[in-house]
């Protein structure tokens, strides 16, 4: 079995919330707006090397210069114009950033991510084409269905490209994601409480 890295999700939560989690030694925190991170997390970063930032939310391509320089993951690469961006902005730093490919695992219409009949050969495109780190997978299955049958899902695919990391578990459902192999669960609330 994996060992389970908690991301605690800090967005929307000050410093002071977070302070004491860092404090306490927890090493692994999540946040879904590049500038919100930046004003939050750049100067703590700098004191304390050993603090990983991921990436959650949504990325858009004219942050990603600003994204690369501050986290360490990213966990929702959901397109080939991403990809690119990312590709070319990494080269001009030489930083390879870890990369979870975003698979729309519920075929969504509202949600981002790569299909799952196109899970492979955007992985070679990243991987060859691109040159990028991608170390795993990540979904958001569909809210108010069970969560497992698509953590299964995940899990397959994960396998079937050899990879090794699973985003996916969070607050409300992370047991089920223990049981399919996830490597990364996101917690917010059960950490920090309601947002407001």
């Amino acid at each position: 079995m994996n060992e389970v890295k908690v991301i605690a999700v800090s967005k929307t939560f000050t410093m002071e919330n977070i302070l004491p989690l860092i404090d306490y030694g927890h090493l692994d925190y999540g946040e879904n707006k590049v500038q919100e991170a930046i004003d939050k997390w750049s100067e703590i970063k700098n004191q304390n090397t050993n603090l990983k930032l991921h990436m959650i939310g949504r990325l858009q391509t004219n942050k990603v210069k600003h994204a690369l320089k501050l986290f360490d993951y990213i966990h929702s690469l959901d397109s080939t114009r991403l990809a690119k961006k990312i590709s070319e902005e990494q080269n001009k730093i030489e930083k390879k950033i870890k990369l979870f490919i975003q698979i729309n695992i519920g075929n969504e219409k509202q949600k981002s991510g790569i299909g799952i009949d196109e899970a492979t050969d955007f992985y070679n495109m990243c991987i060859k084409d691109l040159n990028l780190n991608i170390i795993g997978l990540m979904c958001l299955p569909p809210a108010n269905l069970d969560p497992a049958v698509y953590f299964e899902k995940m899990e397959k695919i994960s396998s079937t490209l050899s990879l090794k990391e699973l985003s996916m578990g969070m607050s409300s459902d992370f047991l089920k994601a223990l049981k399919f192999r996830t490597s990364f669960v996101r917690i917010g609330s059960k950490i920090f409480g309601k947002r407001n």
